[in-house]
């Protein structure tokens, strides 16, 4: 790999180790008002895998956001041994910054063994190849928004992402609350797996909360709207590769009182379900006056 997005995201997820249990990481600034939830989520799992026995790998985590992180410092990690059993390693995380937790994370991890197989198909949806790359925001749009946000949406960032279905960032039309994603990153990495799952992790948080915006013409550009991260789940399945095209299939049961509930399901490109992913997010509309 060349000096690179793909190369900092990479250094940024393997994290420095001050302790047994103890690490620190640092923050990329994307253009978001705070540090990336992903990005905390996969640092917390990346963590969480590096006290745990190479014979076991990670099967779920649940993770609650707390506080916003501040992009100009460091994110402590602490992680607690809950249990180690036979066949069963369990870990809890807590992300401290500025004296305060802002995250907190149980991760179990599971020595793999045979068993009843079974998977709910892949959506019918075009290939990735088939699927023309995002049209960059006209300058008009951007001109509307934050120099900041307008870094969020026309920077080149680690992965790609091709939407089977078109995206206006500024003017969101209602639609029905679910769609297809495919990404990968732009770049092979080692082929380490414990690294595939923190890449899937940070990746997953793209999109998600979103999809409960989608009925409602929405957009966290609006300066009415705030959006937030409130918890995330994942379930990991099979194995797979974060730079081998994956679909990101997204759907949205539920919205009300100011919190969306969206749920993922992650695809390789041959229709292997890799992995789940569940999350809940605020999405408040504030009165005139008051953005």
């Amino acid at each position: 790999m060349t000096d690179s997005v793909v190369t900092e995201l990479v250094s940024l997820l393997k994290l420095e180790r001050l302790e047994l249990d103890l690490f620190r990481g640092q923050s990329r600034d994307i253009g978001t008002r705070f540090v990336f939830g992903g990005q905390v989520l996969g640092q917390a799992l990346s963590a969480a895998q590096q006290t745990v026995s190479t014979d076991r790998i990670a099967h779920s985590l649940h993770a609650y956001f707390l506080r916003a992180g501040d992009i100009d410092a460091p994110i402590i990690y602490q992680v607690e041994r809950s249990r180690d059993g036979k066949s069963f390693s369990t870990r809890r995380v807590s992300a401290i910054q500025h004296g305060q937790l802002i995250f907190g994370m149980a991760a179990s991890f599971h020595k793999p063994e045979p068993g009843a197989e079974h998977q709910l198909s892949m959506p019918e949806v075009p290939k990735p190849e088939d699927l023309e790359p995002p049209d960059p925001i006209a300058q008009e749009a951007l001109a509307q928004i934050s120099p900041k946000l307008q870094r969020w949406l026309t920077s080149k960032g680690p992965f790609e992402f091709r939407h089977v279905y078109p995206r206006d960032e500024i003017r969101r039309p209602k639609r029905p609350p679910y769609q297809h994603v495919w990404f990968r990153l732009t770049e092979q990495i080692d082929d380490d797996p414990d690294l595939h799952r923190a890449m899937l992790a940070y990746c997953s948080d793209f999109h998600l909360i979103g999809t409960a915006t989608l009925p409602h013409g929405i957009s966290y550009l609006q300066p009415n709207v705030q959006m937030a991260s409130l918890d995330h789940a994942m379930w990991f399945h099979r194995p797979f590769r974060a730079d081998q095209w994956i679909l990101y299939s997204c759907d949205s049961p539920s919205a009300q009182g100011s919190r969306g509930l969206a749920r993922g399901s992650f695809y390789s490109a041959e229709g292997k379900l890799i992995a789940s992913t569940a999350q809940e997010g605020l999405i408040r509309l504030l009165p005139e006056g008051e953005a």
